[in-house]
Protein backbone atom coordinates (compact mmCIF):
# COMPACT_ATOMS: atom_id res chain seq x y z
CA UNK A 1 0.00 0.00 0.00
CA UNK A 2 1.40 3.18 -1.10
CA UNK A 3 2.22 5.77 1.92
CA UNK A 4 2.04 9.06 2.83
CA UNK A 5 3.75 10.98 5.46
CA UNK A 6 2.03 14.15 7.91
CA UNK A 7 3.82 16.82 9.73
CA UNK A 8 4.41 15.04 12.30
CA UNK A 9 6.43 12.20 10.29
CA UNK A 10 3.53 9.73 10.53
CA UNK A 11 2.25 7.16 7.64
CA UNK A 12 -1.33 7.92 7.05
CA UNK A 13 -2.79 5.40 4.70
CA UNK A 14 -4.45 6.61 1.46
CA UNK A 15 -7.00 3.72 1.87
CA UNK A 16 -9.76 3.92 4.24
CA UNK A 17 -9.44 3.02 7.77
CA UNK A 18 -9.18 -0.37 8.91
CA UNK A 19 -12.69 -2.62 9.52
CA UNK A 20 -14.43 0.28 8.03
CA UNK A 21 -16.92 -2.32 6.62
CA UNK A 22 -17.44 -4.17 10.29
CA UNK A 23 -17.92 -0.47 12.06
CA UNK A 24 -19.37 0.99 9.49
CA UNK A 25 -22.37 -1.95 9.81
CA UNK A 26 -22.07 -1.70 13.60
CA UNK A 27 -22.57 2.37 13.56
CA UNK A 28 -25.76 1.35 11.38
CA UNK A 29 -26.83 -1.28 13.64
CA UNK A 30 -26.28 0.00 16.99
CA UNK A 31 -25.99 4.20 16.54
CA UNK A 32 -28.13 4.87 13.47
CA UNK A 33 -29.57 7.96 16.11
CA UNK A 34 -26.11 9.75 15.06
CA UNK A 35 -27.04 9.97 11.76
CA UNK A 36 -30.80 9.70 12.22
CA UNK A 37 -30.35 12.99 13.68
CA UNK A 38 -27.54 14.49 11.50
CA UNK A 39 -24.65 15.13 14.78
CA UNK A 40 -21.17 15.46 14.38
CA UNK A 41 -20.41 13.85 17.87
CA UNK A 42 -16.67 14.06 18.99
CA UNK A 43 -16.62 14.10 22.59
CA UNK A 44 -16.26 10.39 23.25
CA UNK A 45 -13.52 11.45 26.37
CA UNK A 46 -16.33 13.55 27.84
CA UNK A 47 -19.14 10.04 27.47
CA UNK A 48 -19.12 7.12 25.08
CA UNK A 49 -21.93 6.60 23.36
CA UNK A 50 -24.23 3.36 24.29
CA UNK A 51 -24.97 0.57 21.76
CA UNK A 52 -29.00 0.06 21.13
CA UNK A 53 -29.07 -3.24 22.04
CA UNK A 54 -27.21 -2.60 25.47
CA UNK A 55 -30.18 -0.51 26.44
CA UNK A 56 -33.06 -2.96 24.89
CA UNK A 57 -31.30 -6.18 26.35
CA UNK A 58 -31.36 -4.26 29.85
CA UNK A 59 -34.74 -2.88 29.88
CA UNK A 60 -36.23 -6.37 28.81
CA UNK A 61 -34.65 -7.67 31.75
CA UNK A 62 -35.70 -5.12 34.35
CA UNK A 63 -39.67 -5.57 32.63
CA UNK A 64 -39.55 -9.49 33.08
CA UNK A 65 -37.98 -10.25 36.02
CA UNK A 66 -38.50 -8.25 39.68
CA UNK A 67 -35.58 -7.12 41.87
CA UNK A 68 -35.20 -6.13 45.37
CA UNK A 69 -32.44 -4.16 47.94
CA UNK A 70 -29.71 -7.20 47.70
CA UNK A 71 -28.90 -6.80 51.39
CA UNK A 72 -31.23 -9.75 52.55
CA UNK A 73 -31.56 -13.53 51.33
CA UNK A 74 -35.09 -13.02 49.83
CA UNK A 75 -35.85 -14.36 46.58
CA UNK A 76 -35.74 -10.54 44.78
CA UNK A 77 -32.99 -9.58 46.80
CA UNK A 78 -31.09 -12.69 45.74
CA UNK A 79 -31.96 -12.36 41.84
CA UNK A 80 -30.24 -8.46 42.57
CA UNK A 81 -26.93 -10.26 44.75
CA UNK A 82 -25.81 -12.87 41.26
CA UNK A 83 -26.25 -10.21 39.13
CA UNK A 84 -24.17 -7.97 40.81
CA UNK A 85 -21.65 -10.74 41.95
CA UNK A 86 -21.75 -11.83 37.94
CA UNK A 87 -21.02 -7.85 37.14
CA UNK A 88 -18.00 -8.34 39.38
CA UNK A 89 -16.49 -10.80 38.00
CA UNK A 90 -16.79 -9.43 34.72
CA UNK A 91 -14.61 -6.30 35.59
CA UNK A 92 -12.22 -8.66 37.57
CA UNK A 93 -12.17 -10.94 34.28
CA UNK A 94 -11.88 -7.63 32.22
CA UNK A 95 -8.94 -6.54 33.59
CA UNK A 96 -6.82 -9.61 34.39
CA UNK A 97 -7.28 -8.83 38.15
CA UNK A 98 -7.49 -11.66 40.12
CA UNK A 99 -5.50 -9.90 42.61
CA UNK A 100 -7.69 -6.92 43.03
CA UNK A 101 -10.84 -6.48 44.77
CA UNK A 102 -13.79 -4.78 42.96
CA UNK A 103 -15.45 -1.82 45.15
CA UNK A 104 -18.55 -0.60 42.45
CA UNK A 105 -18.69 3.42 43.14
CA UNK A 106 -21.02 6.47 41.97
CA UNK A 107 -17.77 7.04 39.38
CA UNK A 108 -14.20 7.45 38.79
CA UNK A 109 -14.34 10.72 40.88
CA UNK A 110 -16.07 8.62 44.05
CA UNK A 111 -13.23 6.29 43.53
CA UNK A 112 -10.79 8.45 43.72
CA UNK A 113 -12.45 10.18 46.99
CA UNK A 114 -12.61 6.47 49.09
CA UNK A 115 -8.66 6.32 48.50
CA UNK A 116 -8.24 10.30 50.05
CA UNK A 117 -10.29 9.98 52.77
CA UNK A 118 -9.07 6.26 53.74
CA UNK A 119 -5.33 6.76 53.25
CA UNK A 120 -2.69 6.71 56.01
CA UNK A 121 -1.81 10.63 55.26
CA UNK A 122 0.37 11.99 58.15
CA UNK A 123 3.42 14.63 58.42
CA UNK A 124 5.78 11.72 56.65
CA UNK A 125 3.83 10.94 53.87
CA UNK A 126 4.38 13.23 50.73
CA UNK A 127 1.86 12.76 47.71
CA UNK A 128 3.30 13.02 44.29
CA UNK A 129 1.74 13.67 41.50
CA UNK A 130 1.96 15.02 37.17
CA UNK A 131 0.69 18.39 36.43
CA UNK A 132 -0.95 16.45 33.63
CA UNK A 133 -3.78 14.81 36.44
CA UNK A 134 -8.06 15.28 36.59
CA UNK A 135 -9.00 17.47 39.51
CA UNK A 136 -10.41 14.42 41.12
CA UNK A 137 -6.68 13.36 41.43
CA UNK A 138 -5.71 17.07 42.46
CA UNK A 139 -8.22 17.05 45.03
CA UNK A 140 -6.53 14.08 46.97
CA UNK A 141 -3.78 16.64 48.36
CA UNK A 142 -6.12 18.43 50.34
CA UNK A 143 -6.75 15.24 52.58
CA UNK A 144 -2.69 15.08 52.72
CA UNK A 145 -2.46 18.86 53.14
CA UNK A 146 -4.65 18.64 56.12
CA UNK A 147 -3.10 15.49 58.01
CA UNK A 148 0.23 17.14 57.53
CA UNK A 149 1.57 15.78 54.49
CA UNK A 150 3.75 17.71 51.73
CA UNK A 151 2.58 17.55 47.97
CA UNK A 152 4.66 17.55 44.83
CA UNK A 153 4.30 18.05 41.61
CA UNK A 154 5.86 16.70 38.76
CA UNK A 155 5.61 19.01 35.54
CA UNK A 156 5.15 17.62 32.36
CA UNK A 157 7.26 18.80 29.09
CA UNK A 158 5.80 22.08 27.56
CA UNK A 159 6.98 20.40 24.20
CA UNK A 160 5.26 17.29 23.92
CA UNK A 161 3.27 17.24 27.50
CA UNK A 162 5.01 14.35 28.31
CA UNK A 163 6.48 13.37 31.45
CA UNK A 164 9.80 14.48 32.39
CA UNK A 165 11.73 10.94 32.96
CA UNK A 166 14.90 12.47 34.81
CA UNK A 167 13.23 14.65 37.19
CA UNK A 168 10.24 12.27 37.59
CA UNK A 169 12.88 9.51 38.62
CA UNK A 170 15.01 12.03 41.21
CA UNK A 171 11.70 12.81 43.04
CA UNK A 172 10.16 9.62 43.24
CA UNK A 173 14.20 8.59 44.48
CA UNK A 174 14.34 11.24 46.80
CA UNK A 175 11.15 11.67 48.47
CA UNK A 176 11.23 7.26 48.72
CA UNK A 177 14.35 7.52 51.10
CA UNK A 178 12.78 9.81 53.62
CA UNK A 179 8.80 9.64 53.57
CA UNK A 180 6.17 7.23 52.85
CA UNK A 181 4.86 8.51 48.99
CA UNK A 182 1.64 8.25 47.52
CA UNK A 183 2.49 8.70 43.72
CA UNK A 184 -0.63 9.39 41.22
CA UNK A 185 -0.67 9.40 37.57
CA UNK A 186 -3.18 8.67 34.50
CA UNK A 187 -2.81 6.44 32.04
CA UNK A 188 -3.72 8.36 29.65
CA UNK A 189 -4.48 12.17 29.80
CA UNK A 190 -8.34 13.44 29.96
CA UNK A 191 -7.18 16.65 27.68
CA UNK A 192 -4.25 15.97 25.86
CA UNK A 193 -4.89 12.30 24.96
CA UNK A 194 -0.80 11.36 25.81
CA UNK A 195 -0.10 7.76 27.01
CA UNK A 196 1.83 7.96 30.03
CA UNK A 197 3.88 4.78 30.37
CA UNK A 198 2.71 2.17 32.65
CA UNK A 199 6.61 1.68 33.86
CA UNK A 200 5.99 4.18 35.88
CA UNK A 201 4.23 1.55 37.91
CA UNK A 202 6.44 -1.04 38.71
CA UNK A 203 9.66 1.75 39.15
CA UNK A 204 7.69 3.75 42.06
CA UNK A 205 6.81 0.26 43.94
CA UNK A 206 9.76 -0.89 43.52
CA UNK A 207 11.24 2.27 45.67
CA UNK A 208 7.84 1.14 48.09
CA UNK A 209 5.57 3.81 47.42
CA UNK A 210 2.29 3.40 47.16
CA UNK A 211 0.39 4.05 43.18
CA UNK A 212 -3.20 4.77 42.05
CA UNK A 213 -3.30 4.89 38.69
CA UNK A 214 -6.12 6.75 37.23
CA UNK A 215 -7.49 4.52 34.16
CA UNK A 216 -11.08 6.74 33.52
CA UNK A 217 -9.85 7.99 29.98
CA UNK A 218 -7.49 4.83 29.17
CA UNK A 219 -9.35 1.73 29.35
CA UNK A 220 -12.20 2.44 26.60
CA UNK A 221 -9.70 2.53 23.88
CA UNK A 222 -6.78 0.25 25.43
CA UNK A 223 -6.15 -2.83 27.45
CA UNK A 224 -4.99 -2.37 30.62
CA UNK A 225 -4.34 -5.95 31.84
CA UNK A 226 -3.45 -5.77 35.85
CA UNK A 227 -1.71 -9.21 36.00
CA UNK A 228 0.89 -7.16 34.61
CA UNK A 229 0.77 -3.80 35.72
CA UNK A 230 -0.20 -3.56 39.48
CA UNK A 231 -0.61 -0.18 41.29
CA UNK A 232 -2.34 -0.49 44.36
CA UNK A 233 -5.43 1.24 43.45
CA UNK A 234 -7.46 1.89 39.90
CA UNK A 235 -10.07 4.55 39.28
CA UNK A 236 -12.36 3.26 36.72
CA UNK A 237 -15.83 4.74 35.00
CA UNK A 238 -18.02 2.86 33.08
CA UNK A 239 -19.91 5.02 30.91
CA UNK A 240 -16.69 6.24 29.57
CA UNK A 241 -16.12 2.54 27.93
CA UNK A 242 -19.46 1.79 26.86
CA UNK A 243 -22.29 4.59 27.24
CA UNK A 244 -24.58 3.06 29.93
CA UNK A 245 -25.12 3.23 32.48
CA UNK A 246 -23.92 6.62 33.66
CA UNK A 247 -23.59 7.16 37.58
CA UNK A 248 -21.11 4.16 37.95
CA UNK A 249 -17.13 3.30 38.48
CA UNK A 250 -15.51 1.28 40.79
CA UNK A 251 -12.36 1.30 42.63
CA UNK A 252 -9.73 -1.83 42.11
CA UNK A 253 -7.87 -2.32 44.93
CA UNK A 254 -5.41 -4.79 45.25
CA UNK A 255 -5.44 -7.39 47.94
CA UNK A 256 -2.21 -6.39 49.32
CA UNK A 257 -3.39 -3.05 49.59
CA UNK A 258 -6.99 -3.03 51.07
CA UNK A 259 -5.67 -3.09 54.62
CA UNK A 260 -3.63 0.45 53.78
CA UNK A 261 -7.13 1.88 53.95
CA UNK A 262 -8.92 2.78 56.66
CA UNK A 263 -12.68 3.98 56.42
CA UNK A 264 -13.25 6.76 58.63
CA UNK A 265 -16.59 5.78 58.93
CA UNK A 266 -18.98 3.17 58.45
CA UNK A 267 -22.79 3.67 56.89
CA UNK A 268 -25.48 0.45 56.14
CA UNK A 269 -23.86 -2.53 53.98
CA UNK A 270 -20.32 -2.00 55.27
CA UNK A 271 -20.18 -3.51 58.57
CA UNK A 272 -20.67 -6.93 60.06
CA UNK A 273 -21.94 -6.12 63.46
CA UNK A 274 -22.69 -2.04 65.15
CA UNK A 275 -23.62 -1.49 68.71
CA UNK A 276 -25.24 1.86 69.94
CA UNK A 277 -24.97 1.63 73.49
CA UNK A 278 -20.71 0.89 73.25
CA UNK A 279 -20.43 2.92 70.48
CA UNK A 280 -18.35 0.07 68.93
CA UNK A 281 -18.47 -1.36 65.16
CA UNK A 282 -16.54 -3.82 63.18
CA UNK A 283 -15.94 -3.19 59.35
CA UNK A 284 -16.82 -6.01 56.54
CA UNK A 285 -13.42 -7.62 55.31
CA UNK A 286 -14.72 -7.80 51.46
CA UNK A 287 -15.55 -4.87 49.17
CA UNK A 288 -18.31 -3.96 51.04
CA UNK A 289 -16.15 -2.06 53.54
CA UNK A 290 -16.31 0.84 50.82
CA UNK A 291 -19.70 0.58 49.25
CA UNK A 292 -21.51 3.16 51.60
CA UNK A 293 -25.19 2.16 51.25
CA UNK A 294 -27.60 0.51 48.97
CA UNK A 295 -25.84 -0.30 45.40
CA UNK A 296 -27.27 0.58 42.39
CA UNK A 297 -28.63 -2.56 42.05
CA UNK A 298 -30.49 -1.70 38.95
CA UNK A 299 -28.33 -0.49 36.81
CA UNK A 300 -24.78 -2.89 37.81
CA UNK A 301 -25.93 -5.68 35.52
CA UNK A 302 -25.33 -3.60 32.83
CA UNK A 303 -21.74 -3.66 33.40
CA UNK A 304 -21.39 -7.19 32.52
CA UNK A 305 -23.13 -6.63 29.30
CA UNK A 306 -21.25 -3.17 28.16
CA UNK A 307 -18.09 -4.85 28.58
CA UNK A 308 -19.23 -8.33 26.97
CA UNK A 309 -20.21 -6.16 24.22
CA UNK A 310 -16.83 -4.61 24.39
CA UNK A 311 -15.17 -7.78 24.53
CA UNK A 312 -17.86 -9.29 21.26
CA UNK A 313 -15.57 -6.42 18.98
CA UNK A 314 -12.00 -6.99 20.56
CA UNK A 315 -9.94 -4.35 22.80
CA UNK A 316 -7.31 -4.92 20.50
CA UNK A 317 -9.59 -4.18 17.19
CA UNK A 318 -10.61 -0.97 19.00
CA UNK A 319 -7.06 0.33 19.61
CA UNK A 320 -6.19 -0.47 16.26
CA UNK A 321 -9.21 1.62 14.94
CA UNK A 322 -8.80 4.39 17.45
CA UNK A 323 -4.97 4.75 16.46
CA UNK A 324 -6.11 4.88 12.38
CA UNK A 325 -8.68 7.63 13.10
CA UNK A 326 -6.68 9.73 15.23
CA UNK A 327 -3.59 10.09 13.08
CA UNK A 328 -5.83 10.21 9.80
CA UNK A 329 -8.18 12.95 12.22
CA UNK A 330 -4.52 15.23 12.89
CA UNK A 331 -3.14 14.82 9.38
CA UNK A 332 -5.85 16.59 7.88
CA UNK A 333 -6.43 18.97 10.20
CA UNK A 334 -2.65 20.50 9.54
CA UNK A 335 -3.03 20.78 5.97
CA UNK A 336 -5.95 23.54 6.59
CA UNK A 337 -4.10 26.57 6.40
CA UNK A 338 -4.89 30.77 5.74
CA UNK A 339 -3.99 32.09 2.21
CA UNK A 340 -0.92 33.68 3.59
CA UNK A 341 0.36 29.64 4.75
CA UNK A 342 -0.04 29.83 8.62
CA UNK A 343 -1.98 27.01 10.23
CA UNK A 344 -5.44 27.65 11.05
CA UNK A 345 -4.52 25.48 14.51
CA UNK A 346 -2.02 23.84 16.31
CA UNK A 347 -2.36 20.31 18.23
CA UNK A 348 -1.03 19.95 21.10
CA UNK A 349 1.11 17.10 22.33
CA UNK A 350 3.76 14.56 21.23
CA UNK A 351 4.81 14.04 17.33
CA UNK A 352 4.79 10.16 18.42
CA UNK A 353 0.54 9.36 17.85
CA UNK A 354 1.58 5.75 19.18
CA UNK A 355 2.15 7.64 22.46
CA UNK A 356 -1.65 9.29 21.92
CA UNK A 357 -5.03 8.20 22.59
CA UNK A 358 -8.44 9.05 20.74
CA UNK A 359 -8.49 12.60 22.20
CA UNK A 360 -6.51 15.54 21.37
CA UNK A 361 -6.80 19.38 22.55
CA UNK A 362 -5.93 22.71 19.52
CA UNK A 363 -5.79 26.02 19.41
CA UNK A 364 -7.46 28.07 16.53
CA UNK A 365 -5.27 30.81 15.00
CA UNK A 366 -6.14 34.25 12.80
CA UNK A 367 -3.96 34.75 9.95
CA UNK A 368 -1.94 37.10 11.91
CA UNK A 369 -1.91 34.39 14.73
CA UNK A 370 -4.12 35.35 17.24
CA UNK A 371 -5.99 32.72 18.97
CA UNK A 372 -9.89 32.53 18.34
CA UNK A 373 -11.73 32.39 21.43
CA UNK A 374 -12.83 28.22 23.06
CA UNK A 375 -16.40 29.54 23.66
CA UNK A 376 -16.64 31.18 20.06
CA UNK A 377 -15.52 27.95 18.64
CA UNK A 378 -17.63 25.67 20.81
CA UNK A 379 -20.72 28.17 20.21
CA UNK A 380 -20.14 27.93 16.46
CA UNK A 381 -19.67 24.01 16.54
CA UNK A 382 -23.08 24.02 18.57
CA UNK A 383 -24.84 25.50 16.03
CA UNK A 384 -24.17 23.25 13.49
CA UNK A 385 -24.38 19.88 15.12
CA UNK A 386 -21.20 19.37 16.31
CA UNK A 387 -20.49 17.96 19.56
CA UNK A 388 -16.71 18.91 21.01
CA UNK A 389 -15.32 20.12 24.50
CA UNK A 390 -13.86 23.21 25.22
CA UNK A 391 -12.56 24.70 28.31
CA UNK A 392 -9.74 23.40 30.73
CA UNK A 393 -11.40 19.90 30.89
CA UNK A 394 -10.97 19.65 34.77
CA UNK A 395 -7.36 19.40 34.21
CA UNK A 396 -5.64 22.76 35.19
CA UNK A 397 -1.95 22.19 35.67
CA UNK A 398 -1.89 20.82 31.37
CA UNK A 399 -3.93 24.66 30.84
CA UNK A 400 -1.26 26.42 32.89
CA UNK A 401 1.35 25.03 30.62
CA UNK A 402 -0.24 25.17 27.13
CA UNK A 403 -1.33 29.08 27.98
CA UNK A 404 2.11 29.85 29.88
CA UNK A 405 0.77 30.67 32.71
CA UNK A 406 3.63 31.88 35.41
CA UNK A 407 3.46 30.75 39.24
CA UNK A 408 3.98 34.17 39.62
CA UNK A 409 0.74 35.60 38.21
CA UNK A 410 -1.20 32.45 39.30
CA UNK A 411 0.16 33.42 42.98
CA UNK A 412 -0.55 37.07 42.33
CA UNK A 413 -4.27 36.21 41.80
CA UNK A 414 -4.80 33.87 44.28
CA UNK A 415 -3.35 36.37 47.31
CA UNK A 416 -5.44 39.05 45.98
CA UNK A 417 -8.75 37.41 45.77
CA UNK A 418 -11.26 35.59 47.78
CA UNK A 419 -13.02 34.21 45.05
CA UNK A 420 -12.64 33.76 41.77
CA UNK A 421 -13.61 32.01 38.56
CA UNK A 422 -12.22 31.21 34.83
CA UNK A 423 -13.65 34.66 33.03
CA UNK A 424 -12.08 36.69 36.11
CA UNK A 425 -8.38 35.19 36.05
CA UNK A 426 -8.55 35.62 32.13
CA UNK A 427 -9.24 39.50 32.91
CA UNK A 428 -6.89 39.76 35.68
CA UNK A 429 -4.00 38.35 33.99
CA UNK A 430 -4.59 38.97 30.14
CA UNK A 431 -3.97 35.47 28.79
CA UNK A 432 -6.19 33.18 27.02
CA UNK A 433 -7.27 30.04 29.33
CA UNK A 434 -8.60 26.76 28.07
CA UNK A 435 -8.60 25.13 24.40
CA UNK A 436 -10.74 22.92 22.34
CA UNK A 437 -10.84 19.21 22.26
CA UNK A 438 -12.15 16.56 19.57
CA UNK A 439 -12.13 13.14 20.68
CA UNK A 440 -13.16 9.67 18.78
CA UNK A 441 -14.86 6.29 19.07
CA UNK A 442 -14.54 3.13 17.27
CA UNK A 443 -17.95 4.57 14.71
CA UNK A 444 -16.40 7.71 13.98
CA UNK A 445 -15.52 7.47 10.20
CA UNK A 446 -14.09 9.79 7.80
CA UNK A 447 -17.53 11.84 7.32
CA UNK A 448 -17.29 12.91 10.80
CA UNK A 449 -13.90 13.83 10.24
CA UNK A 450 -14.79 15.84 7.13
CA UNK A 451 -17.79 17.42 8.49
CA UNK A 452 -15.49 18.69 11.13
CA UNK A 453 -12.48 20.14 8.81
CA UNK A 454 -15.17 21.81 7.26
CA UNK A 455 -16.18 23.42 9.93
CA UNK A 456 -12.35 24.61 10.63
CA UNK A 457 -12.02 26.21 7.15
CA UNK A 458 -14.64 28.59 8.15
CA UNK A 459 -12.19 30.32 9.82
CA UNK A 460 -9.91 30.28 6.98
CA UNK A 461 -8.83 34.44 6.45
CA UNK A 462 -10.95 35.32 9.38
CA UNK A 463 -10.22 37.35 12.34
CA UNK A 464 -12.57 36.66 15.21
CA UNK A 465 -14.57 40.09 14.97
CA UNK A 466 -15.31 38.66 11.49
CA UNK A 467 -16.73 35.61 12.49
CA UNK A 468 -20.34 35.24 12.16
CA UNK A 469 -22.70 32.78 14.34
Amino acid sequence: MVQQTDTLNQPIPTTLLPDEDFFAQLRKQEYSRIDDTSEIYLDYTGGNLYPASLVSNHQEMLLKSVFGNPHSINPTSKRSSDLIDAARQKVLDFFNAKDYVCVFTQNATNALRIVAESYPFNPDTEYILLSDNHNSVNGIREYCRHKGGSVTYVPVQYEDLQINEALLKQLLTTHAKNKKVLFSYPAQSNVTGVKHDLKWVAFAKELGCDVILDAAAFVPTSRLDLSEVQPDFVSVSFYKIFGYPTGLGCLLIHKDSFQKLTKPWFAGGTVTLVSVNTQDHYLTNTHERFEDGTLNYLDIPAIKSGLDYIDSIGMERISGRIHAIIKLFAHRLQQLKHSNGTPLLKIFGPEDFNKRGGNMIMSFYDPEGNTFSTELIEEKASRQHISIRTGCFCNPGVDEINNCITTNELATYFTTHSDGNYHDMVAYIGKMRGSVRVSVGFITNEADINAFCNFVSQFKDKKESEITL
